[in-house]
């Protein structure tokens, strides 16, 4: 009989030929065996059972003492917040004009429409004297005719007077009307109708203020009035300048306008015709 041949190896060497399961899960992944026990750690050493410290209290430190930097000062803690917070927004602009027509804020009541009619009386007023002077309209004198009238009225420059007259009551009432220009407007019938007043005054001695012609200056002091106060008080919404600041607000501006217009017609008077248009009024005598 043939005997079996011995197995003559070491079977501890046949068992340390035999991989073990974890090497052969990493053969599996990484196509190569295990040379260290490093390439496998989670294999040859303890999981950590404990969580790493987080905490002051867990670290061993003190919360009560405050961090030091590097000047030696310890820096003011941030403010803590409970829950995230958006700042609020910005108070949006008010009493804007804008705003109150959008929002439809009628609060002016008539107004507007007060400033409106005084606007075209007034403005219809010099229009109408305008057209008499400029075309002879309305049983007027014409241009001609305005030249005549003012040369006898001792105008030094009639030809200069009649044109700056004309001009200044057509084109200043038409622009009252439109509310175009307002405060210019305004100051051009001013200054005119002022130089009137002190032609009519100084014709004869002693104070005119009677409505007879062609001395009295009652509608010339009227009309002079309710001019200032347009400049005042601005032209409202009812006109061209409506998105102006001085249609519904002037402020200083008015003023200069104001005084502009009365020392454009004492110029203009001083220069135009001379003479003391109070004279035989008490202490201007």
């Amino acid at each position: 009989m043939t005997e079996k041949p011995k197995d003559t190896s070491d079977p501890s060497a046949a068992q340390r030929s035999v991989p073990s399961t974890a090497e052969q899960s990493a053969v599996s992944s990484t196509g190569r065996g295990v040379s260290s026990p490093f390439d496998s750690p989670t294999e040859q050493f303890p999981k950590l059972t404990k969580d790493v410290p987080r905490t002051d209290d867990e670290l061993g430190l003190d919360p009560q003492v405050p961090s030091v930097d590097a000047s030696g000062t310890s820096p003011e803690a941030p403010p803590a917040y409970a829950y995230a917070s958006i700042p609020p927004a910005a108070n949006a602009p008010t009493d804007t004009g804008r705003l109150r027509r959008r929002n439809g804020d009628n609060r002016r009541g008539t107004l507007d429409f007060g400033l409106f009619l005084l606007r075209l009386m007034v403005g219809g007023v010099f229009i109408y004297h305008g057209l008499q002077k400029l075309t002879g309209w309305f049983n007027g004198p014409g241009l001609d005719g305005t030249r005549d009238m003012m040369e006898n009225g001792g105008w030094d420059h009639p030809t200069l007077a009649a044109i700056l007259v004309t001009i200044g009551e057509v084109g200043g009432g038409a622009l009252l009307v439109l509310g175009l220009a307002t405060p210019l407007a305004a100051g051009a019938v001013l200054a005119v109708i002022l130089d009137a007043w002190a032609w009519k005054q100084g014709m004869l001695p002693g104070f005119q203020f009677k409505a007879a012609v062609p001395t009295g200056v009652e509608l010339e002091s009227i009309l002079a009035g309710t001019a200032a106060v347009i400049i005042l008080t601005g032209p409202g919404r009812w006109a061209f300048d409506r998105n102006r600041g001085w249609a519904t607000r002037p402020f200083a501006g008015s003023f200069v306008v104001l005084l502009l217009a009365v020392a454009a017609a004492v110029a203009t008077y001083w220069y135009l015709h001379g003479g003391n248009p109070f004279t035989g009024i008490g202490p201007f005598d």
